[in-house]
C-alpha cells in the first residue's frame, strides 16, 4: 500500500499552496496506477486527508485536476524523449546523426507509454494539444514538450540536407501517428501480450518506416 494511502498527511504543511502540489502528487500517482479514470478531486482530496471542499479551492473541477495531471505527465514524456536523444548513437555525418535522433525520441515515446501506461493514457484524456506552435528555428535544447521536441528533430533533418524543405510539413503529424498508434497497440490493442523482444523489433521496424518515409 502506498504512502498516500497510509501516512495521515499533517494539514498544517498545505498552507501557501502546498496543498494544490499535494493534490496533483497524488492525482499522478493514482494516474500511474489506474489510469484517467482514477483521477476524481474528491478521491484525491480523501487521499491527502482534507475535504473535497479544500480541494475544490484548488481546482474548479475535475478536469482541471486532470489537466494538471496530464501536464506533469507531458513533462516526465518529454523528460524520456530528451534521454533517448542524450543516448542516441553517434554518427560523424551530419544526416546520419540527425536520423539517429528522429530514431530515438520514436523509441523513447513508445517505451514510455509502455513503461507508464496509466500516466500516459492520462496526458491524452486531458486538454487538447498541442497547446503551442513550434517557433521557427526552434532548438532541441529549447524545445520544452514532446510537440516540440519532435519539430525541432525534424527540423534539424531539414537543415542538415536529410529530408527536402518541401517535404517537412506535416511530418510532425505522420510521424507521431506512427509512434502513438503502436504505443496504443501495445497497451491497449492486440499488440498488448507482444514479448518484449518482439516489441524491440516491431518498434524498430517502425522506426525504419518513418525514416524512409520522410
Amino acid at each position: 500500500m502506498s504512502t498516500l494511502q497510509t501516512k495521515k498527511p499533517d494539514k498544517r504543511a498545505y498552507h501557501h499552496g502546498d496543498l494544490r502540489n499535494a493534490l496533483v502528487d497524488a492525482a499522478v500517482a493514482a494516474a500511474r496506477r489506474d489510469g484517467p479514470g482514477a483521477v476524481l478531486l474528491r478521491d484525491i482530496a480523501r487521499q491527502v486527508g482534507v475535504s473535497h471542499n479544500a480541494g475544490y479551492r484548488h481546482f474548479a473541477s475535475r478536469d482541471d485536476l486532470l489537466t494538471a495531471v496530464s501536464e506533469r505527465g507531458l513533462a516526465e514524456l518529454a523528460a524520456n524523449m530528451q534521454r533517448g536523444l542524450d543516448r542516441a548513437p553517434k554518427r560523424r555525418e551530419p544526416r546520419a546523426q540527425a536520423r539517429q535522433r528522429l530514431r530515438a525520441i520514436g523509441r523513447a515515446y513508445v517505451e514510455f507509454a509502455v513503461a507508464e501506461p496509466g500516466l500516459f493514457r492520462t496526458i491524452w484524456a486531458a486538454a487538447a494539444y498541442p497547446v503551442a506552435a513550434p517557433e521557427e528555428g526552434m532548438t532541441v535544447a529549447a524545445a520544452s514538450d514532446p510537440y516540440l521536441l519532435l519539430n525541432a528533430v525534424l527540423d534539424d533533418l531539414v537543415a542538415v540536407g536529410a529530408i527536402p524543405k518541401a517535404r517537412r510539413p506535416y511530418s510532425e503529424t505522420a510521424a507521431w501517428a506512427a509512434v502513438h498508434g503502436l504505443a496504443t497497440l501495445l497497451i491497449d490493442g492486440p499488440l498488448a501480450a507482444m514479448p518484449p523482444a518482439e516489441v524491440d523489433k516491431a518498434l524498430d521496424r517502425l522506426c525504419d518506416v518513418i525514416d524512409a518515409g520522410l
